[in-house]
């Protein structure tokens, strides 16, 4: 067995074109590009949902279930069609990225980067200010059924706009800003309030948002009290009180897929 593995490997080898390595980097490098849009986005849900379907289809052959069989055949005939149509926003993302970027680099890391730095330099400008606020960075579960949305801005993230938005005056301060695909998709959002009774009664209402959605979901919040100028990191449904700027970084890092370095750059903070 060994040996006739040994023999298939050599005549493969033998027989490699120069084309063929080429083909493998392309589809290794197509596959590579759509796991990491798939992380970044939501589409994971309904690639679950896809999944499904398909061990449906499969068990429907096996157990003879003919109405239901013959559905899930016209749908899976389509298949094509549906995933243009349930995916066309990330299709359209992924096309922009390989015309701005044909040669496969991963520009967007230094996108995200940017991002991170104006949320982080608008957390910590906020605090300073003694604004109350609350950021959720949606992840992969999509959080539309558990918030009361507010604006919708659909805007480039900058400290700027951050501090503007959670200034006292401003109309949208008391909520939440909701960050989805590296852009701030709403503001003024009202956030579901944690039920858990062990919670500190000291907690405020900022605080026990923060907890509540992160009990339902994957986002990471910051919340920041506008009372001590503290700032909190909220996942899971656990609050890490006082975080300092290298705590906010690393948080953010690792939610946008990317390795944190205590050496980023520093920037204005001010």
């Amino acid at each position: 067995m060994l040996q006739q593995f040994i023999d298939n490997l050599i005549f493969i080898v033998q027989h490699l074109r120069f084309q063929d390595i080429v083909d493998m980097i392309l589809v290794w490098i197509v596959v590579y590009r759509i796991l990491v849009l798939i992380k970044r986005t939501g589409t994971i849900q309904m690639l679950s949902g896809l999944g499904v379907l398909a061990i449906g289809y499969i068990l429907s052959i096996w157990l003879e279930l003919f109405t239901f069989n013959w559905i899930l055949e016209k749908f899976f005939s389509n298949l094509f069609v549906i995933v243009v149509v349930l995916f066309q926003a990330e299709i359209r993302r992924a096309l922009a990225h390989i015309g701005s970027n044909p040669f496969f680099t991963d520009a967007s890391a230094l996108e995200d980067t940017q991002i991170i730095e104006e949320i982080a330099k608008g957390i910590i400008s906020t605090a300073q200010k003694g604004f109350g606020a609350l950021i959720v960075i949606e992840r992969e579960i999509v959080i539309d059924y558990h918030i009361e949305f507010g604006t919708e801005m659909d805007s480039k993230i900058s400290a700027e706009l951050l501090r503007s938005i959670f200034h006292p005056e401003s109309p949208m301060h008391d909520g939440a800003v909701l960050v989805r695909h590296g852009k701030i998709h709403s503001a003024g959002c009202f956030l579901p309030l944690s039920k858990n009774p062990v919670l500190d009664k000291n907690l405020g209402t900022r605080h026990r948002a923060a907890i509540g959605l992160t009990e339902e979901t994957d986002a990471l919040v910051f919340v920041v009290s506008e009372e001590n100028k503290s700032i909190g990191i909220v996942q899971g449904g656990h609050l890490s009180p006082n975080a300092e700027l290298g705590d906010i970084r690393q948080a953010l890092y690792e939610t946008f897929g990317l390795k944190y370095k205590a050496f980023a750059p520093q920037g204005d903070l001010s």
